[in-house]
C-alpha cells in the first residue's frame, strides 16, 4: 500500500435510496406510493472520499461525528470494509446524519430529504492533535458549530500538510470573505459550477472568470465540475478542460466525491496533472452507473483499464 496519509474531515450519512415508477410531479398529499426498490448505503463527503482514497491504495483515516445508533453501526461497518478508521473520540447525543433519496424511473429525477444531526456536532475536543499529523487533509463540508473545526484545522495544521477543500453549496453561499482563511491555506479547491458562482457571488458562467477569481482567493489549483458538461481546471498557469464520457447514468450520488478523491490520489501518487484528472473522472464514471456513493469505486488497476477504454481527451491551454 502507498504510505502517504490522508485525513478526510466532514460528514457521514446513512443514505436510503427509494425508486418509484411514478413521476415525482404527479405525487400529491395523501398518496400511497409503491416503491420499486430500496437500497441503503453509507454516504457523506468524509466517508465517501476516505473509501475512494483507500480503494486506490492510500492510507486514510476519517474524522466525522456519529450518533449512538444503528445508523452509526452501519456506517462504521462499511468503513471497516474499506480499512478506514474514524478518529473521532466521542459520539453525539444527536442522531447520525441521514438522507432519503426518492428517484423516479419515469422522470429520471429525484428529491432528496436530508437530516443533519451528529456531523454538525463535531468539535475540537473530539480528536487528538496527532490526528492532523498527515500529508494531506481532505476538508469536505462542515455545517453548524462543526465549522469551527475547519477553522481550527487551518490554524493548527503544520505548514507541510497540504489541504484540499471541497465545500458544499451551503458553505459556498457564505462567500469568499467568510471562507478567506481556509481558501488562503488551500492547495486544491474542487467544487461545481453552482458552488463556484455562489462563492464568488456572481451569475457569470464564464469559466475563465470563475477559475481566475477562485485562484486569486488562494488555492493553487482550482477545479470546477459541471455534471455531464466539460470540467474545467486551472493549475501552474494553464487551464484544462475535460469532457466526461457519454455513458448511461443510474445515479449521481457520490460522483463529486469519487472524482475529487481520484484526482487527489493521482496527485499524491505523482501522476501528471492530466492523468490525475482522468483518474478522478473514471472513478466518478464508475460510481454513477450504480446506486450508492461508494458502489463500484475503483482500484488503481481498474481505473487504469477504464482510462484506456474511454480515451478521455483533455485540452490544455497556457493562460
Amino acid at each position: 500500500m502507498f504510505k502517504s496519509k490522508v485525513l478526510c474531515v466532514g460528514s457521514a450519512t446513512l443514505d436510503t435510496f427509494l425508486t418509484i415508477e411514478s413521476s415525482l410531479s404527479s405525487l400529491k398529499l395523501g398518496d400511497k406510493v409503491l416503491v420499486q426498490s430500496i437500497e441503503k448505503h453509507s454516504g457523506g463527503g468524509a466517508t465517501n472520499s476516505a473509501a475512494a482514497l483507500s480503494k486506490l491504495g492510500l492510507k486514510v483515516k476519517v474524522l466525522t461525528k456519529l450518533g449512538d445508533d444503528h445508523d452509526a453501526d452501519f456506517i462504521l461497518k462499511e468503513l471497516k470494509k474499506y480499512k478506514v478508521k474514524n478518529v473521532c473520540l466521542h459520539q453525539s447525543k444527536k442522531s447520525t446524519d441521514a438522507a432519503t433519496i426518492l428517484s423516479s424511473v419515469k422522470e429520471k429525477d429525484r428529491i432528496i430529504f436530508v437530516h443533519k444531526g451528529a456531523s454538525a456536532d463535531l468539535s475540537v475536543t473530539d480528536f487528538k492533535s496527532s490526528a492532523l499529523k498527515v500529508d494531506w487533509i481532505y476538508l469536505a463540508s462542515l455545517m453548524g458549530k462543526s465549522f469551527q473545526v475547519a477553522r481550527y484545522i487551518v490554524q493548527n495544521k503544520k505548514e507541510k500538510v497540504k489541504l484540499l477543500f471541497n465545500p458544499s453549496l451551503y458553505l459556498a453561499k457564505q462567500g469568499k470573505n467568510s471562507l478567506r482563511a481556509i481558501l488562503a491555506a488551500t492547495e486544491i479547491l474542487v467544487l461545481n459550477k453552482e458552488e463556484a458562482q455562489a462563492l464568488l457571488n456572481t451569475t457569470s458562467g464564464d469559466f475563465t472568470f470563475l477559475l481566475q477569481g477562485l485562484h486569486r482567493c488562494g488555492p493553487k489549483t482550482v477545479i470546477i465540475t459541471d455534471g455531464r458538461k466539460k470540467m474545467q481546471a486551472l493549475a501552474n498557469n494553464y487551464t484544462y478542460s475535460l469532457t466526461p464520457p457519454n455513458i448511461q447514468i443510474v445515479h449521481t450520488a457520490g460522483a463529486g466525491d469519487a472524482f475529487t478523491a481520484g484526482f487527489l490520489a493521482g496527485i499524491i501518487k505523482h501522476y501528471s496533472f492530466e492523468d490525475a484528472l482522468q483518474l478522478g473522472q473514471v472513478n466518478a464514471t464508475s460510481v454513477i452507473q450504480h446506486i450508492g456513493a461508494k458502489n463500484k469505486l475503483l482500484t488503481e488497476s481498474e481505473a487504469k483499464e477504464l482510462i484506456k477504454k474511454y480515451k478521455i481527451k483533455i485540452t490544455k491551454r497556457k493562460i
